[in-house]
């Protein structure tokens, strides 16, 4: 690939033998073609619709498992301007094909979900550790200027929090509940309730899943074999993303469209614990803007950098929200008391680093971004499988 560099006015024109070029100008990126792995899925479609707004070229690689996109050949909402190529990111052939002509990739292709991870754990480690890695061995022989991958919040188990004398924990951790007057609440090593605060990038990871480790295994595995083979690496760290879009039949997907998924069938959200459990919800569309600036902007590179609204809110709070926006106000969510294996209690997002580094901010108002998920939910239909794999946890005992 021959490139001209204009670094006084910073332009740089990069061309191939085909003839395709792209420019940057600034801190803008424009025209490059970009390989989404798992790009038919939720977050990918948007993705795709903010790259191709933009002037990219978008190909996409999916493999279209069964229990996020059902019986289809190509989703009817991935963008007909986008390539498809059906194949599994773990299919190095398949991924070499992939890769020809491409100048950046963004890493979305994962098994996702915390609770089916901590029983399909070859699965889930196969797709997301393994195909991490094909991926990136593929890229030694075809590199290209940028990954980004995405991360998650999961990896940092229990956010941050502050003891009652104003001291920062990182570590906190929740013992095991064996009497309903027990606290759902983290306490410090004296018996002390502590107070969770918006969580940093610097917060050491707390793995307390399968699917964290995965994540964890993907973030290092794209940092380390970028640098080694001088590409430019990027994660992001997604906090719970919510829209219209998300599989509604899946029992593992985000826990907006789980209950969006009850309530369309006339069932009560099931809400885990007490339900005062608080998180940070981020619009899709935000999300897709964020992989956009992260693949442009060159203060990205070397980057782990959190995505979230910066608001936090309890999930009965949502549920409540999510059943007022659906005009089920008659449903209330059944909150069951119980806990699941791999579950936390707070975390939500502190997005200055992303604030100060891609200019990152989360614009969707939430209530609106609601409005928009049920005005999408309204006109589909879902199979509610929740009791399903409530079962399938309460059989592993992974419920208590």
């Amino acid at each position: 690939m021959n490139k001209l560099h204009w670094t006084d006015e910073q332009f740089i024109s990069r061309s191939d033998c085909s003839g395709a070029a792209s420019f940057r100008w600034g801190a803008r990126i424009l025209g490059e073609t970009v390989l989404i792995t798992g790009g038919a899925g939720f977050i990918g479609r948007f993705v795709t619709e903010e790259l191709l707004r933009r002037g990219h070229k978008v190909r996409v690689l999916d493999s279209l498992i069964e229990q996020v996109h059902g019986d289809t050949e190509r989703p009817a909402a991935l963008n007909r301007e986008a390539e498809l190529i059906r194949a599994d990111v773990r299919n190095g052939d398949a991924v070499t094909k992939a890769l020809d002509g491409v100048d950046s990739v963004i890493h979305l292709a994962a098994e996702v979900g915390v609770g089916q991870s901590m029983y399909a754990v070859e699965r889930y480690t196969s797709v997301n550790d393994v195909g991490t890695a094909v991926l990136t061995e593929k890229l030694i022989e075809r590199p290209v200027r940028r990954i980004v991958t995405a991360s998650s919040m999961s990896i940092y188990g229990e956010g941050l929090y502050r003891d009652v004398d104003g001291k920062l924990v990182e570590n906190a951790i929740r013992q095991p509940r064996r009497s309903e007057s027990q606290s759902w609440e983290p306490l410090d090593d004296q018996g002390r309730p502590l107070s969770p605060v918006p969580t940093p990038e610097w917060k050491q990871p707390a793995l307390a899943s399968i699917y964290a480790l995965n994540k964890f295994v993907q973030e290092r595995t794209t940092m380390i074999m970028a640098e080694a083979y001088g590409m430019e690496g990027v994660c992001l760290r997604l906090f719970n993303v919510y829209g219209p879009g998300q599989a509604l039949s899946n029992p593992y997907t985000g826990v907006l469209a789980i209950f969006a998924s009850r309530l369309l069938n006339g069932q009560k959200p099931m809400v885990f614990e007490d339900g005062e459990q608080r998180r940070d919800f981020v619009y899709v569309g935000d999300v897709a803007r964020a992989f956009a600036d992260a693949l442009e902007k060159p203060e990205a590179v070397g980057g782990v950098f959190n995505i979230g609204s910066g608001h936090d809110r309890s999930v009965t709070e949502v549920a409540r929200s999510l059943g007022a926006a659906m005009n089920r106000n008659d449903i209330e969510p059944e909150v069951v008391g119980k806990t699941r294996v791999g579950d936390i209690r707070h975390c939500f997002c502190d997005g200055s680093l992303a604030a100060d580094r891609l200019g990152f901010r989360a614009e969707r108002d939430f209530q609106e971004g609601l409005a928009e998920l049920a005005g999408w939910v309204a006109e589909e239909e879902a199979v509610d499988r929740v009791d399903q794999a409530r079962a399938e946890l309460e059989k592993r005992g992974l419920v208590a």
